[in-house]
């Protein structure tokens, strides 16, 4: 009998009002998250990708419920967590942790490092007195810090280091999922590879769930299992990574791919660059998002809306001519 997924997400919908005027009257709706499903298997990297707006750092924080969802549902282990209170949700806080994106502005500068590190405990209770010095200083060392730097403040770690302390932090609970909300994008190409060898050595070692959120198609590859792509909201295909790289269904997923340089002048190959701007998510267009630059465009793709459906196995397209 097959593993059940530890994250379930089911037509997941999250969208923002536009408020205008005095008396702060709706004006509009920012569609940032359009229904979106998957889910996540203990020990599997979920790549979620598309370009900057597409709404993948809202779906991770919606499965958090750090932004309330507008619609779907959220299942961690088996459990509907989408409408919890805050008590309720409480004991799931554990299981499910983040690590952001810019490594300096998420940690505290007033606080120690090894402070950061220990506050989850605190706060839960998992650990007291001389046993929360303890278990910090083993995240320190298992993260690759020193148990002397415990008592320094962010500004005196490198970018690198910065991003260590926000792992260290996020294990602290002892998580099952963690959401990496483009955890690499602000270091430097060196020092990711260093932190994602880390991610992907602390997955193998603790079972550990990964979304991994990027727009970086080198680095998802390098984790992933899975691959999302989204476009405005949605997901356009999904599949695994050795698929999605080899064989892609998409039209959008396609021009993705074809946009990543190749690191060697005797390599050519056809560029399609995307023609337009991504449309605004205040007024998606109809039926597939796409269409508005789409070459492959056909009139009912500017009226009716595609499902994301199995093509091949283990593919999942939303493409009417796939």
């Amino acid at each position: 009998m097959a593993e059940a997924p530890l994250l379930e997400v089911c037509n997941l919908k999250k969208h923002f009002p536009i408020r205008k005027g005095l008396l702060q009257r709706i004006a509009g709706t920012v569609f940032a998250v359009d229904g979106v499903s998957f889910s996540v298997s203990a020990g599997e990297t979920l790549g979620l990708v598309g370009e900057s707006g597409c709404g993948k750092s809202t779906v991770g924080r919606t499965i958090l419920r750090l932004i309330e969802p507008t619609a779907g549902s959220i299942k961690v282990d088996g459990r509907d967590i989408t409408y919890l209170s805050k008590r309720e949700l409480r004991p799931y806080r554990r299981q499910m942790q983040i690590i952001f994106q810019d490594p300096f502005s998420s940690l505290d500068p007033r606080m120690s490092a090894g402070d950061i590190v220990a506050e989850p405990m605190r706060v839960h209770g998992t650990a007291a007195g001389g046993g929360v010095k303890v278990r910090v200083a083993e995240l320190f060392e298992r993260v690759g810090l020193r148990k002397a730097q415990m008592n320094n403040y962010p500004h005196q770690f490198s970018g690198g280091q910065r991003q260590r302390i926000g792992i260290a932090r996020a294990l602290a609970l002892q998580p099952k999922l963690i959401i990496g909300d483009e955890p690499v994008s602000a270091l430097d190409v060196s020092i990711q590879a260093q932190v994602l060898n880390l991610m992907m050595d602390l997955q193998r070692e603790l079972k550990l769930a990964y979304l991994f959120i990027s727009h970086n198609l080198a680095v998802v590859e390098h984790i992933s299992h899975r691959i999302a792509v989204m476009y405005l909201g949605r997901i356009v295909e999904f599949t695994d990574k050795r698929t999605l790289f080899t064989r892609p269904q998409h039209p959008y997923t396609e021009s993705l791919l074809l946009a990543v340089p190749v690191p060697d002048p005797r390599i050519k190959r056809q560029k399609r660059v995307l023609q337009g701007d991504v449309p605004s998510p205040i007024k998606p267009p109809s039926g597939c998002h796409f269409h508005t630059r789409c070459p492959y465009a056909v009139e009912r793709c500017r009226t009716e809306t595609p499902v994301l459906r199995e093509v091949k196995p283990g593919q999942l397209v939303a493409c009417h001519l796939r």
